[in-house]
């Protein structure tokens, strides 16, 4: 073995890293924002926390990954850590088809089934086909399946090369006396653990394992303890993930690292205990791949089975270690971490973004309520709310961008889209619902009273506004195109009520039953309704654009107004004869 073949192997280790970076994100775009939905629904119980696991770990093939997400999830207060033991578990179980995938580089024979399954035969007709669909196909979810393809490909490739590097070693008299340390237990399971830690990633290590008993020097003896160390190793990425994290993210990396060192730690007392007594002969057995991945399994599904009625106690030893804080733990609005996983960011991005909507009418309805009744807790409330939608906007805005610039596939591109365009209008609410709190507390100052046809104008348009918004945010929660599409022509009659109001409010002053201060103020909340509802208008807008994927806001206005939809004249008629609002040309103050 020489210089090159060092430098085959670190090029086959890096394939197999590239590879699985892009087979795990590409993994995670197909599986879209189901992930986050799961995870809240199916955390009810240790089994189905287990099963979840497994199922998200063979899904995006990362445990670590799993585990990063997890970290993030509590660090944001969606999770709390007693839902995360049995998915920390099943990441553990889930890993091991990676093995199994892996241990296809030891196949032998001349059958031509047996020639189809080696990863050199099959991997180029995958980059093939993988390349061939990226290329041809429009489709997103037909591109990513590509990708997915050739980032399986570029993985066993990876696998190939780290297999020819090392099967010189096989003829090495020096590596014999060197893997001849490793029948001591605790030899294998450091050096298993620190080779895990190095590559971050348990998969690479054991697929490194695999490609060294193709030289037939690897023993049971020797490979056992090394799997088990690659387990412990593999804790060093939810241990770097939680730095920085809440007292809650902290012990998710404490449960995944007590749950891996009990476990190790009892398998090697069971087994090394009894082989005293029994001697097992298949000690000094040569290991294959296969081998590697069956005690790879049989690894975790026993340390899982183990720990599993103990997840409980797991709990409790977090707690231990990351002691309890005096204040209420305080949580990330969106956790950097999830960055990682976008599609579940996304989806909390979505979570967070309706809060910001159901936030900004609640704000403008206490704001209107204002008017009428004057309430220095309500007026307190509106400003608090209108700090809280600003800080939305902020951290929202940030993280989006930040996603944007991320690969995610279509539906998830259109939700990142939805949510930018909308989070500045929710803000903007907020910002007139202050102005309509400002105007109140004049009117209840100067002790300004509006006339009665006023204020039953005032109560029209109050009702116009509290429909719209309704109208609004369940559309935009629910991402009801039905919905959206009445927002326009329900912003069409608002804009007809203000008309209207205007023309009583001249009538009224030309007659001498209305004075120029009331005239101020009333504009003042004429205004601020109207941008409010133009706010709405911009809302549903961009929902309904962001369906159809195109971004031409004027155009939409347009031609839903002047093209003489029957369905929009239908709705604006409904609406107008809901909200109509009185002229009387002699109207008296």
């Amino acid at each position: 073995m020489d210089i090159f073949s060092v430098f085959t192997l670190c090029g086959g280790l890096a394939f197999f890293l590239y590879g699985m970076s892009v087979l795990s994100s590409s993994l995670e775009k197909v599986a879209g924002g189901r992930m986050e939905q799961l995870l809240k629904k199916m955390t009810s119980n240790p089994i189905k926390s287990l099963l979840l696991g497994a199922g998200i770990t063979i899904a995006i093939q990362s445990s670590s990954a799993v585990t990063v997400m997890l970290v993030g999830l509590v660090n944001s207060g969606i999770l709390e850590l007693g839902q995360t033991v049995g998915i920390i578990m099943g990441s553990n179980i889930g890993t091991t088809l990676t093995a199994w995938i892996l241990s296809l580089s030891g196949i032998e024979g001349d059958a031509l089934l047996l020639q189809l399954l080696k990863p050199e035969v099959f991997s180029p007709v995958l980059a093939l086909v993988g390349v061939v669909m990226r290329m041809v196909s429009k489709k997103d979810k037909i591109r990513s399946m590509g990708t997915i393809m050739i980032g399986f490909a570029i993985l066993m490739y990876g696998t190939t090369l780290m297999k020819d590097a090392v099967s010189p070693l096989g003829e090495m008299p020096e590596f014999r006396s060197i893997l001849l340390l490793f029948n001591n237990p605790f030899l294998g399971v450091l050096v298993g653990a620190l080779l895990t830690m190095a590559i971050q990633s348990s998969a690479a290590a054991v697929g490194m394992l695999q490609a060294l008993t193709l030289t037939g020097n690897v023993t049971y003896g020797i490979a056992l303890p090394i799997i088990m160390g690659q387990n412990i190793g593999t804790c060093f990425t939810a241990l770097l993930s939680s730095i920085g994290g809440n007292r809650s993210a902290r012990r998710v990396a404490v449960v995944h690292v007590s749950f891996n060192l009990i476990g190790t730690a009892v398998c090697l007392a069971v087994f090394y205990g009894t082989n005293i007594f029994f001697h097992y002969a298949f000690m000094d057995l040569p290991i294959d791949p296969v081998g590697v991945a069956m005690v790879h399994s049989i690894f975790n599904i026993a340390t899982t089975l183990l720990l599993l009625p103990f997840s409980r106690q797991l709990e409790r030893i977090a707690y231990l270690v990351v002691k309890e804080e005096a204040a209420a733990p305080s949580y990330t609005f969106v956790d950097p971490r999830l960055l990682k996983t976008p599609s579940v960011a996304i989806a909390e991005c979505a979570n967070k973004t309706a809060l910001m909507a159901e936030l900004a009418q609640c704000t403008i309805l206490d704001a209107l309520s204002l008017v009428e009744d004057y309430d220095e807790k309500v007026a307190g409330r509106v400003l608090a709310n209108e700090d809280r939608l600003d800080e939305f906007e902020d951290k929202l805005g940030t993280t989006l961008v930040q996603l944007s610039s991320k690969s995610l596939s279509g539906p998830d591109s259109r939700v990142v889209s939805k949510q930018l365009h909308s989070i500045g209008d929710f803000e903007r609410i907020g910002d007139h619902a202050v102005n309509l709190q400002k105007t109140a507390e004049e009117i209840y100052q100067k002790d300004i009273h509006f006339s009665d046809p006023a204020r039953a104008e005032l109560r029209t348009l109050t009702e116009a506004l509290t429909e719209i918004l309704e109208l609004t945010t369940r559309a935009f929660v629910t991402n009801d195109m039905a919905l959206a599409g009445q927002v326009e022509p329900l912003e069409q009659v608002i804009d007809c009520i203000i008309a209207d109001i205007k023309s009583n409010h001249i009538a009224r002053l030309q007659k001498g039953n209305c004075t120029i201060e009331i005239g101020f103020v009333l504009s003042d909340l004429l205004t601020n309704c109207e941008r409010v509802s133009d706010h709405c208008s911009n809302i549903a807008v961009a929902q309904i654009e962001t369906a159809q994927n195109e971004f031409r806001a004027h155009e939409y206005l347009n031609g839903v107004k002047n093209a003489g939809s029957p369905e929009f004249q239908s709705v604006f008629d409904r609406y107008r004869a809901r909200f109509a609002v009185r002229i009387e040309p002699t109207a008296q103050a």
